[in-house]
């Protein structure tokens, strides 16, 4: 389960439609300035501390991802599936994703590059700095501009006085701005990886689902001037795991929700940009699957892309089937009606904000009229190969568009012509199909196929050797402007009409959307302050704490935890053929493991896509599961949260054991992971 980014389109209304009524059960993505200190102990009686905040604060990771401390020598948990490093450091004669990998010693431990870890050390308010330069008559546009100048100045200057990662987060529609301060390191090797086949037991057909049955895990270690990392701050490994009923505590990223939109944003998604999305996914899958046809090393290659293929597009799917619920409509009209008779009770903002929920409409048929373009051209959709998105990187950056980001100018390695080839042609004949009457195409294409010209693009590109990248970063646009590179050479054909628009959508779309929203939200705090919920996730770090507890699905009750003896069922059950089929070693080891260890369990804690990888421990701070998925049901959490059916699906911590002392003889790794060392 990962984080999907198609939906920048609409700028969240926030939090505005969540301004009537109460918080929904365990609901909540909560900030760690911000904690639900009263409603955690009215709900299950248990008391945060500022002592057991901060550890837990402290204990959380980013690993390209939610991820934590398990150990006090830099041993990181995370996720398996979506973790391209797999691919990169697999090769012919060592293949990660299919036979797995372990580190018997440290020695062994593989180097990952491109790979950094994210510590987040302190969160600091800043919302007045950057408000403060907004001026009485400034247009939202300038508003804007403003801010953003702030929030680079206040970056620049705290990282550069202390040392860390600073990063300013935009909360509750522009409100509220918290500075995000990090400590980073560069140094990470793999320890473990289990092979794909239990790691993703039951394939694309299982995703999103449950009863699940995965070692979906990977165990790093993180290093410090060539040692591992020394930390006080990690997950202690529980020894009894999790227990039905018991509160829990999730920590992560999650990539995004949009729980407060208008109608008229949610319907957009539902009739545009949902069913765009899905055909665009269905399509580029077509192609990847044929490439991973043609060969076994074609098929290595192919898989980390195949994997984010059909993960995103179940996702989205998930997410189209539930703005297609009519219950969950009539609920977000009757939330949205309630809000708009709140202000019409008070005349002072009536005036002011009566018009919001149109305006914020017709900036939804504006987007229509241009969407598929801006699909095309502005997101690229329309150039479906690295190299065109590492030019454009490279053109965007020197122009000033984008943050200098050195791991923004790297294309996934190892890599394959023929497969940028395919992509490129696929997107290029939808572009035709969809734009051909456009001057823009016409001028692209001609009367040549598709085909052809893709082919010509990636032979004329030179964007591959680092050597020549590294050179037109440092000649600037100078060297850009003079390169004869054919990717460079579209990236800035394409890049003027991408501006306009961008432009277009910004200040007819974007800008009615931010003004509007952060208008109410800032009426209700300046009338409630902050005895709010919490701000819609946006990639930063939160936490989220629920229950572990079962569901009944369509009158089928379906148990918390799922076991070994319930893995092999399955894998016999489908005459273990893939995607239920076990590795030889599971097979081998059969006998001596214990059947009644639990595998996975689910729990109401609030999560979505982003959050794979998120620690889970038990209210002793005890390292009890790490998540990998959610259910069905649960992919509704994107537009809202419901804890009646949809779950967060989590390997067990016991299970992650069990694997590693009785399938893998890795008992020096379990022992470092118990504290047994």
């Amino acid at each position: 389960m990962k984080k999907s980014k198609i939906f920048t389109a609409a700028v969240l209304f926030g939090f505005i439609l969540s301004l009537i009524g109460t918080l929904a059960a365990d609901e909540g993505m909560w900030l760690f300035n911000k904690p639900p200190i009263k409603i955690v102990k009215q709900r299950y009686n248990f008391a945060i501390t500022p002592e057991w905040l901060s550890h837990f604060l402290l204990s959380s990771t980013n690993l390209d991802g939610s991820s934590g401390f398990v150990s006090p020598h830099g041993l990181v948990i995370s996720v398996h599936h979506g973790t391209p490093v797999l691919i990169e450091l697999s090769t012919k004669d060592r293949d990660i994703m299919k036979d797995g990998f372990y580190a018997k010693t440290k020695e062994e431990e593989l180097k990952c590059p491109n790979m950094e870890l994210l510590v987040l050390q302190k969160i600091e308010d800043v919302t007045a700095q950057v408000v403060g330069s907004d001026k009485p008559a400034m247009g939202y546009a300038d508003v804007v501009k403003a801010r953003k100048e702030t929030i680079g100045r206040i970056e620049k200057e705290i990282s550069e006085k202390s040392g860390l990662r600073c990063t300013v987060v935009s909360l509750y529609a522009d409100n509220i701005f918290n500075l995000y301060k990090y400590k980073v390191y560069s140094d990470v090797r793999l320890v473990f990886a289990p092979e794909e086949g239990i790691a993703f037991f039951g394939g694309d057909n299982d995703n999103f689902d449950y009863p699940r049955h995965c070692l979906d895990i990977c165990l790093f270690r993180i290093y410090e001037n060539g040692k591992p990392l020394e930390t006080p701050h990690y997950f202690k490994w529980s020894p009894g795991g999790p227990k039905e009923g018991e509160l829990v505590f999730l920590s992560g990223t999650p990539g995004g929700t949009s729980r407060f939109l208008t109608c008229a944003q949610l319907e957009f998604l539902r009739d545009v940009s949902f069913p765009f999305d899905i055909a665009f996914r269905q399509k580029k899958r077509e192609v990847i699957h044929a490439y991973g046809e043609r060969g076994a090393e074609e098929a290595r290659l192919a898989s980390i892309r195949v994997w984010a293929l059909e993960n995103g597009l179940k996702a989205v799917r998930g997410y189209f089937s539930g703005l297609q619920d009519e219950a969950l409509m009539q609920k977000k009209s009757l939330e949205e009606k309630e809000i708009r008779e709140w202000v019409r009770q008070k005349p002072d903002l009536g005036k002011e904000l009566g018009n919001a929920w149109e305006e914020i409409a017709n900036a939804q048929k504006v987007y229509e009229s241009i969407f598929k373009k801006y699909a095309y051209l502005v997101d690229g959709r329309g150039f479906d190969t690295v190299y065109f998105r590492l030019a454009r990187s490279i053109i965007r950056q020197a122009g000033g568009e984008e943050k200098a980001d050195p791991r923004a100018l790297d294309f996934p390695k190892p890599n394959d012509d023929a497969l940028e080839v395919m992509t490129l042609t696929n997107s290029l004949a939808q572009l035709k199909n969809e734009l051909g009457d456009q001057l823009e195409v016409r001028w692209l294409l001609g009367n040549r196929s598709p085909e052809d010209v893709a082919k010509e693009l990636i032979s004329g590109t030179q964007l591959k050797e680092p050597e020549v990248v590294r050179k037109l970063v440092a000649g600037g646009l100078d060297a850009i402007y003079q390169s004869n590179d054919s990717m460079i050479k579209l990236a800035l054909f394409i890049e003027p009409v991408a501006k306009g628009l961008k432009a277009k959508y910004e200040k007819e779309v974007r800008a009615v959307e931010g003004k509007n929203s952060e208008l109410i939200l800032k009426a209700w705090l300046n009338d409630k302050g902050e005895d709010l919920r919490p701000p819609d996730a946006n990639g930063f770090l939160r936490f989220s704490f629920g229950a572990v507890r079962g569901y009944t699905d369509a009158g089928r009750k379906i148990p918390y935890g799922t076991t070994y003896k319930s893995l092999y069922e399955k894998a016999q059950k489908y005459e273990n053929k893939p995607p239920y089929e076990l590795p030889a070693r599971f097979l081998q080891k059969k006998s001596s493991i214990d059947f009644n260890v639990g595998l996975n369990f689910v729990t109401t804690a609030d999560a979505i896509g982003g959050n794979s990888g998120s620690p889970c421990v038990n209210k002793k701070g005890e390292f009890i599961g790490v998540l990998f998925d959610i259910n069905p049901p649960g992919l509704a959490n994107r537009f809202i949260y419901d804890d009646t059916r949809a779950r967060s699906i989590l390997v067990h911590s016991r299970g992650i054991l069990e694997a590693l002392l009785k399938v893998y003889n890795a008992k020096p790794l379990a022992d470092e992971l118990t504290g047994k060392e």
